[in-house]
């Protein structure tokens, strides 16, 4: 499966449908069943007419823009919303990302919500942007897992691509993925016959990625007709033989190598020089920090008298 597009589609690579109940959620979750009680107290429900902006903080990359925008419009769709910076777009403290007018009460029930996806979109796009750059200057791609936030996985995978990064599967329907478990049951001392079968059993479009922990179990999953052979927690001397022993077998052309366990944006440089294909990064998505952002209104707002 390819990454999500987009390009078009201002709800960052999921389904539209789904996002809408997601975000409705979100904000159903913050008002409760007596909305902005702190808003309809000091500025009086709607209150007046007011402008503020999204800014950021700190440097980073941007994801769930449209995310953000849509967040306003559910909750009032008198508010206006330009949009100043664009999903991937690498922003720095004091850009303006959103400019948003309208009736005061409606931006300030917007506020958290719209902050809360994309501050923490654009910090798995700002993480996974460390970390490309930390394999700059080799052919070596970094790419995610699924280990993402329940109900999050098409949006955070995204984001990753928001960040220069590329998509590992989805999910468990578009990607065969044989790791220890299923050797351990589908026989551990036969990997080429279970891959050649696996291989076998799906269509040609389906890739078959193979999880091995010695270059024995590498070079038998090769054998077996894999397209990719993800080198798990070896070390960067072993990744290196890996790469090396394996350059002149007679399906090199045919699959991947892939760096996968304990990677962190210091080890990734002699990961990446190493040769291998690509890199997986579960700290993509389970583990980023949320970019710094705030919004600002601009003109005070009065309770009303």
């Amino acid at each position: 499966m390819s990454p999500p597009d987009t390009s078009r589609n201002p709800f960052a690579g999921a389904d539209d449908g789904f996002v809408e109940k997601l975000l409705a959620a979100a904000l159903a979750e913050d008002l409760g069943e007596h909305g902005d009680i702190t808003t309809l107290h000091t500025v009086g429900g709607r209150g007046p007419q007011a402008r503020g902006r999204i800014v950021a903080k700190a440097e980073g990359r941007l994801s769930g823009v449209g995310l953000a925008e849509r967040v306003f419009a559910l909750v009032d769709p008198a508010i206006v919303v330009e949009v100043k910076r664009h999903d991937g777009d690498a922003v720095a403290p004091g850009d303006e990302v959103l400019a948003v007018s309208g009736p005061a009460g409606s931006l300030l029930e917007a506020e958290r919500t719209a902050l809360n996806f994309l501050a923490h979109l654009s910090g798995v796009a700002t993480l996974t942007a460390q970390f490309v750059a930390a394999a700059g200057g080799t052919h070596c791609a970094i790419v995610d897992t699924r280990k993402t936030t329940p109900g999050f996985r098409q949006l955070e995978k995204a984001a990753v691509v928001h960040g220069g990064g590329k998509n590992h599967r989805i999910g468990l329907f578009d990607e065969v993925l044989i790791k220890e478990n299923h050797l351990a049951i589908a026989g551990l001392d036969d990997i080429k016959g279970v891959v050649a079968r696996v291989r076998k059993a799906v269509t040609d479009r389906i890739r078959i990625t193979v999880e091995a922990e010695t270059l024995d179990e590498a070079r038998a999953a090769a054998d077996g007709g894999a397209d990719c052979i993800l080198l798990d927690n070896f070390t960067t001397a072993a990744l290196t033989e890996a790469v090396a022993k394996l350059a002149d077998h007679p399906r090199r052309a045919a699959f991947q190598l892939e760096a996968s366990g304990n990677m962190t944006l210091e080890r990734v440089p002699e990961v990446a020089a190493t040769g291998v294909d690509r890199i997986s990064v579960g700290a993509l998505t389970h583990s980023a920090p949320v970019l710094d952002l705030s919004m600002l209104l601009d003109a005070r707002v009065a309770a009303p008298s």
